[in-house]
């Protein structure tokens, strides 16, 4: 890994023209915290994996970026347990001689807040012929409450394959999940139960896969009436063992909120066409839901309301900073709620919850 030196954050203007910054980014920010308070953000870019990491619980001192090396990845996703690993997994292309790419689904854990990355590993491939392996897109996953990550890709046939540890930590065999006329990416998610579930975009609409019992099968549950946009799908646990996914309407229809077996819920605001982050956390004592996207202007808006409170209403604002991609949510160190976007510089930057009533943010930073 390189590394810069520790440094303070420096003030961003949000209004800033756009810039070189990172250079191409591929997918990120995801932002973590860690056992020991500390967040860490990732951005995925050409070839590398970018990691910052904060100096202390609630500090402005960064270390990073640090560069692990991903050459091949075009698509990343970042996951995180109860255990607080952070889990990288990626689908990694490969030329070979006959013009044909090796396509592999690949994995690497960090185990503590700044400590390094292990090396990738393969997860192999759904399908042995490369006709078909080269079909397999993005892959998603989550991390269940023995600690178990759960991996699923799309296939090009309009299926949905699994690969999963078991309750020892082996490695199960790649398996076909019950699923037909798969559109875009899975939104997998753990429970504090010990369940997991998949929302899977499809033709019609959305289906919902779960399970009995942890570490069982999972299997086709209710239908949601709600198409996905392709990417924008985020699950939160509302409730103890449940679920509410939000998402945006590919019709053009908005943001909602979805839970298993009821209607969907608008919640307003103007979303684009990205990825919604969402976090459960206390505001004025008060359980709530606080939403991040980037919205239809190009800037990172924030929606905040009751938890499971969506048909009351969705309280939204507009941060005025620009952004390229999607915002990330997290609580650090000292509870208070922490946003992560990729400006208009292209250029990490970073902004705070304030003290007082309500959700009111510092000015952002570059980190």
């Amino acid at each position: 890994m390189r590394s810069a030196p520790l440094r303070e954050d420096r003030p961003v203007d949000p209004s800033a023209p756009a810039g070189s910054g990172l250079g191409r980014v591929l997918g990120g920010p995801w932002l973590l915290t860690g056992h020991d308070g500390r967040l860490t953000a990732y951005v995925h870019v050409d070839d590398a994996v970018l990691r910052w990491t904060e100096a202390a619980p609630g500090s402005r001192h960064w270390s990073g970026p640090e560069a692990v090396p991903a050459k091949g990845i075009d698509h990343l996703t970042v996951v995180q347990g109860r255990d607080r690993y952070a889990h990288l997994v990626g689908r990694r292309v490969r030329s070979r001689a006959d013009d044909w790419s090796t396509v592999d689904i690949v994995h690497a854990t960090q185990y503590q807040t700044g400590r390094p990355v292990t090396q990738w590993r393969s997860l192999g491939n759904p399908f042995k012929e490369v006709r078909r392996a080269v079909e397999v897109g993005a892959p998603q996953a989550a991390v269940a409450g023995d600690g178990a990550l759960y991996v699923c890709v799309p296939t090009g046939l309009g299926g949905l394959s699994l690969r999963r540890e078991d309750k020892h930590g082996q490695w199960e065999a790649w398996r076909n999940l019950p699923v037909a006329g798969v559109t875009d990416r899975p939104a997998p998610a753990a429970l504090s139960s010990g369940l997991v579930e998949i929302l899977i975009p499809v033709r019609t609409g959305a289906l919902h896969l779960c399970q009995a019992k942890p570490g069982g099968d999972l299997v086709p549950g209710a239908e949601v009436g709600v198409i996905p946009l392709p990417g924008s799908v985020t699950a939160l646990e509302t409730a103890a063992g449940r679920l509410t996914y939000y998402l945006s309407d590919a019709r053009g229809a908005g943001a909602f909120a979805v839970r298993a077996g009821q209607w969907p819920v608008p919640l307003g605001g103007e979303p684009g066409d990205g990825r919604i982050s969402a976090l459960r956390t206390a505001l004025d004592g008060v359980d709530c839901t606080v939403l991040a996207v980037r919205g239809a202007s190009g800037t990172v808006g924030l929606g905040a309301c009751t938890t499971e409170g969506e048909q009351a209403g969705v309280w939204w604002t507009d941060t005025a900073m620009r952004c390229a991609g999607d915002p990330a949510l997290a609580c650090d160190g000292q509870g208070r709620l922490a946003v992560a976007a990729i400006g208009a510089d292209r250029r990490l930057a970073v902004a705070r919850q304030q003290d007082g009533q309500g959700l009111t943010l510092s000015d952002w930073y570059r980190i």
